[in-house]
């Protein structure tokens, strides 16, 4: 099979289109037919050498994506050879086939395509993690959302808005206002310095949000700090982009809280994966979340892909297909 792999830490130079040996299902494994897999920061993060380390190279990046059963290994039970799945965090997606924990795969509703299913899980999952169970969205509240215009953003705020809120998002150049503006933003700010909190706590009637939301490395966040209202409660997630250091707790303003939100937190188990991924399947199908696509790429692109998502010029989210 075709397989991308990183041969040693660094640019998108040590990524290579090699062949390899086809994976065997193990005793709870499925082999799987990848029909499209997610690009996400967190592989770049990888590639860059922030995670997996102990894992050897060459090791194939890549945990999302969507495709058929090829196989079953012993003791899985629930699938079937060509059964449709996604799955939200196996290693090894950039590739042909995939050997993936059965506990990781959900079952594809017929009514969603691959490149929807794939596209909406890591992300998706993330998205409802932080606007239902990090903090539980209530009709009224105001939330700023970075990065608006990204594969995240878009579907956080479509989240947010379905349970009543209101989004400020801050996209990164005004090409991008359209795409935010049409998943939901009620304002959209651009900015790339980091000084977007006095506008948006003039939109938020000078009060400052209930929530902000947080992947954009440490150049925001002292704006997103500035941003809150009292006691309103900062989101930060994305390692890959770097952290603010270290942190004087009693330095916090207004009763702030502020918390480091992982999606695995909301999907620890099977049943729980199944549940949350079939409502943002049953919300698609309903037409209440709409999945932005913003590039297809051959997986011998995969490259171009993680430049493309690192510069910051695509909206929505990169696929590869095999």
């Amino acid at each position: 099979m075709k397989a991308v792999v990183m041969n040693q830490t660094g640019n998108v130079d040590v990524l290579a289109h090699v062949t390899q040996p086809d994976p065997v299902p193990g005793r709870g494994m499925v082999l799987v037919q990848v029909a499209v897999a997610g690009v996400n920061f967190m592989d770049i993060g990888v590639r860059q050498g922030m995670a997996w380390n102990e894992t050897p190279n060459p090791k194939i990046l890549g945990v999302e994506g969507a495709g058929r059963v090829l196989a079953v290994g012993e003791g899985v039970e629930g699938f079937a050879i060509g059964q449709r799945v996604a799955w939200a965090y196996a290693p090894g997606s950039y590739a042909q086939k995939a050997a993936i924990a059965a506990a990781s795969l959900v079952p594809i509703p017929d009514g969603i395509d691959d490149k929807t299913a794939a596209a909406v899980m890591m992300q998706g999952l993330t998205a409802s993690h932080f606007a239902t169970n990090f903090y539980p969205v209530q009709p009224g509240d105001i939330a700023f959302v970075h990065a608006a215009a990204g594969g995240l953003g878009l579907l956080l705020t479509q989240i947010v808005k379905l349970r009543g809120g209101r989004v400020i998002g801050r996209v990164s150049s005004t090409d991008k206002v359209a795409v935010a503006t049409a998943a939901g933003a009620d304002h959209v700010i651009v900015d790339t310095s980091g000084k977007f909190a006095e506008q948006a706590r003039q939109l938020s009637g000078g009060e400052g949000v209930h929530v902000v939301f947080d992947g954009s490395g440490p150049t925001t966040f002292q704006g997103s700090l500035d941003v809150l209202r009292r006691s309103g409660t900062f989101c930060w997630y994305g390692p890959v982009l770097g952290g603010p250091g270290a942190i004087d707790i009693m330095s916090l303003p207004r009763s702030i809280k502020l918390g480091y939100a992982v999606f695995s937190d909301h999907i620890h188990t099977p049943e729980l994966l199944r549940a949350h991924s079939a409502r943002l399947f049953d919300w698609i199908a309903e037409g209440k979340l709409k999945v932005h696509v913003g590039g297809v790429y051959p997986l011998a692109d995969a490259a171009r892909a993680h430049a493309d998502m690192a510069s910051r010029r695509t909206t929505g989210k990169l696929l590869l297909v095999p």
